[in-house]
């Protein structure tokens, strides 16, 4: 019987040795898992890295946009401008551009009658490169300091205004163009001959039968408005 519990005893004993080296044996592939898992993490590691492989690519044509970005900045308000009242495809033209001033005390002899009694006078320029007929007309009206037209006798009210074309756009017979600045006038008269001159400017540009005159975001009425 004593052999037997013995051997019994060593038989547990074989068996918690057995079961000892059962539980410390598995820990050995618990690295390897661990370091499966590093290198599953290594993984997403090498993933950006092989993003940055193709942001490498990217980074050169990354690098033309900031030139591509400054170009436009010089470049924005001509062909802006031109893009914002130019059909596509209108073809690029030479030709005068008609100018309108105000003839004091005509009394509407000359041409249409504004003001307290005078006439608004087409004039032309110089023949000018243009595709868009409407800026370049307006710009030429408003880039005007002199009051006297030459020695035609004709006057430009809006020599001390500051004002800056934005851009315009041909709605059927009606042309709209919107300004930015300030109107500096002389008078009560001034008011109708300034808003008679960009009007007329501008509809003999696009060929409209009206015309419509935004300053700052506002109509000209309520602009030039002495209320």
């Amino acid at each position: 019987m004593t052999g037997c519990r013995l051997s019994a005893f060593s038989i547990l004993g074989v068996c918690a040795l057995f079961a000892l080296s059962g539980c410390f044996g598995p820990p050995a592939p618990a690295p390897t898992s661990g370091s499966s898992t590093l290198s599953a993490t290594a993984t997403p590691v090498a993933t950006p890295s092989a993003t940055a492989n193709p942001s490498a690519p990217i980074s050169p044509s990354i690098e033309p946009i900031p030139p591509a970005t400054a170009a436009p900045s010089p470049a924005p308000t001509s062909p802006a401008a031109t893009g914002e009242t130019t059909p596509a495809g209108l073809p690029q033209q030479v030709a005068p551009l008609t100018v309108y001033y105000v003839a004091i005390g005509d009394n509407g002899t000359s041409g249409p009658i504004t003001g307290c009694g005078d006439s608004l006078v087409a004039t032309t320029t110089a023949p000018v490169r243009f595709t868009d007929q409407v800026g370049p007309s307006i710009r030429t009206l408003l880039a005007n300091k002199n009051r006297a037209v030459g020695l035609s006798g004709l006057v430009n009210v809006l020599y001390q205004s500051n004002l800056t074309y934005l851009g315009g756009e041909l709605d059927g017979s009606t042309i709209t163009i919107y300004l930015s600045g300030q109107f500096m006038l002389s008078g009560v008269c001034d008011i109708p001959r300034a808003k008679a001159q960009l009007e007329f400017t501008a509809m003999a540009a696009s060929g409209a039968t009206n015309a419509r005159v935004f300053v700052n975001g506002r109509p000209i009425d309520d602009v030039l408005s002495l209320k």
